[in-house]
């Protein structure tokens, strides 16, 4: 008797649970077509033939749901107590100023050297120490010179032989000789020119009739004797350098430019010119030479300034600061606070709305002073992130945020 109840029991059991289970699959459509497709109809069975797949509706969805823009959310009042603040993507006038340093150096143009043509010994030195300023045309040093000496006495001696011919009475001979006489003369005046004897040393050898002992060596320019070789009796030899003589009137400035600064630089281009120990003072030139070649140590081309140098104030080798300054025209641009730059891409929060942010990849170009022109990814009127980006960011990653694969889609 036990046993039957039991037996009853059980049945009533699995009855309700069976009743339970219909009741809800019928309240839940999902689970009603999930049976319904695992369980195929009688009446295709019945056919013997294979129905076409219906199109399921929810795929759509799912793909729509996969390609969703991923945002963050910051309430309003999280964002005041960050200090988020947004910025609107604009065209705007962009401009890049390049500073770096610059080398004092002496005008190429205006070093002048002082050397002979003919081997001899300084008798007399009128410059004795280096640093000192010469005029043009004024005396450095006299050279004797026993080559010198028999040249002088070679035109001495063809002059005398021309004033003899002229004295001929015979006017065929005295032609004759006073062509070969004017030629041999200028002959040899043209010979001592080579030597660099003045003319007016000529003329006074020509006016005596006896040779000047020593040559006068003449500064060829105005300025500051750099370089002194020469001392007192020193033999010399052709083409040995005595003075080195600058004029400082003009110098030029050095500056290095990096290697991705060249091609925003050009010749013609406006700079800033100051030196820390000239306070207040400051030079404008524009860039007159950009050279042809590129350190292989510090990767820096140099760029070449020409400056007056009124009173001697600049010197060679002194240091200076250098700003040039670049006009890059009207371009799309955020600002450079705006942007997260991770190593391997640069990715902006853009302002949705009601305190939903979206990671955006972006490509950027060229970075100006505080701004960053924006080459992909963004477009005018748009608002990112230009303050507390990174406590944005922070608050991404910990959501797993991140932006979509391939950047944003227009």
């Amino acid at each position: 008797m036990k046993k039957k109840y039991l037996i009853l029991a059980a049945v009533l059991v699995l009855i309700s649970v069976a009743v339970f289970y219909v009741l809800k699959t019928g309240q839940d459509p999902k689970s009603r077509k999930a049976v319904e497709q695992a369980a195929p109809s009688t009446h295709e069975h019945s056919e013997g033939t294979t129905s076409a797949p219906q199109p399921q509706a929810q795929a759509p969805q799912a793909e729509q749901a996969a390609e969703e823009t991923p945002t963050v959310e910051i309430p309003t009042e999280k964002q005041q107590l960050m200090g988020v603040k947004t910025t609107e993507v604009a065209v705007r006038p962009l401009e890049k100023i390049i500073r770096t340093v610059g080398r004092v150096e002496y005008d190429e143009k205006r070093l002048a050297t002082v050397n002979t043509k003919f081997e001899g010994w300084i008798e007399k030195l009128y410059v004795d120490y280096t640093g000192m300023h010469v005029k043009k045309g004024e005396p450095l040093a006299e050279l004797y010179s026993p080559e010198l000496i028999a040249t002088q006495q070679e035109f001495i001696n063809v002059l005398r032989w021309a004033k003899q011919g002229r004295d001929v009475k015979n006017d065929n001979i005295h032609k004759m000789l006073s062509s070969d006489a004017d030629t041999i003369v200028e002959a040899a005046k043209q010979r001592l020119r080579l030597w660099d004897i003045s003319e007016a040393q000529i003329k006074k050898i020509e006016e005596t009739g006896r040779p000047v002992r020593t040559l006068t060596l003449y500064s060829p320019v105005n300025g500051y004797v750099v370089q002194k070789m020469a001392l007192q009796g020193m033999r010399v030899m052709p083409g040995e350098k005595l003075f080195d003589v600058a004029d400082l009137s003009t110098v030029w400035i050095i500056s290095d430019i990096y290697e991705y600064e060249l091609p925003l630089i050009k010749v013609g281009d406006t700079a800033r010119l100051y030196l820390s120990y000239f306070p207040g003072k400051e030079f404008r030139s524009r860039i007159d030479y950009v050279y042809p070649t590129l350190s292989g140590e510090t990767r820096t081309a140099k760029v070449r300034f020409t400056i007056p140098n009124s009173g001697a104030q600049l010197k060679p080798q002194m240091f200076t600061n250098v700003e040039v300054k670049i006009i890059l025209g009207k371009r799309l641009a955020i600002p450079d606070d705006a942007v997260i730059d991770t190593g391997t891409r640069q990715i902006v929060y853009v302002d949705k709305g009601e305190g939903n942010f979206e990671p955006r990849e972006v490509m950027l170009g060229i970075r100006a002073e505080g701004f960053r022109e924006v080459l992909k990814g963004l477009k005018a009127g748009e608002r990112v992130a230009s303050a507390a980006t990174f406590l944005i960011d922070s608050e991404a990653q910990l959501k797993n945020v991140t932006p979509l694969e391939g950047g944003h889609k227009h």
